[in-house]
């Protein structure tokens, strides 16, 4: 199953989050990218490395067009040659298996920028 290809779903507040067992499973999904704790909240995030800034830039403008599409938003950090992106749900403070989903269509627009 390519998570890429799989939609969203809806997401409760009480929605369950990702537990350990199935994050290491889910982690298989998303090379790349990386499980982090803020403020105690499982995050997903990669760093995307470009030539310059307008690529940079091209890559964050297709994410948001992504993100708007799904209706799922990411918090992304922008700078010269290097976009940082960063995953999780925020009505449930951490990591929902829409965020794996939305990793691997983040991952899919290096090859359309």
């Amino acid at each position: 199953m390519d998570f890429s290809e799989l939609k969203c779903e809806a997401c409760r507040a009480d929605a369950p989050t990702v537990t350990d067992k199935e994050l290491a499973t889910l982690m298989g999904e998303v090379p790349g990218w990386a499980p982090i704790l803020v403020d105690g909240v499982k995050q997903l995030q990669r760093q995307y490395k470009f030539k310059n800034f307008k690529l940079a830039l091209e890559f964050t403008n297709l994410l948001g067009d992504l993100a708007e599409a799904e209706f799922h938003h990411p918090a992304i950090l922008t700078e010269w040659g290097k976009v940082t992106v960063t995953w999780w749900t925020h009505t449930i403070s951490g990591l929902h298996r829409n965020d794996f989903i939305m990793a691997a269509k983040t991952d899919t627009l290096l090859t359309t920028s």
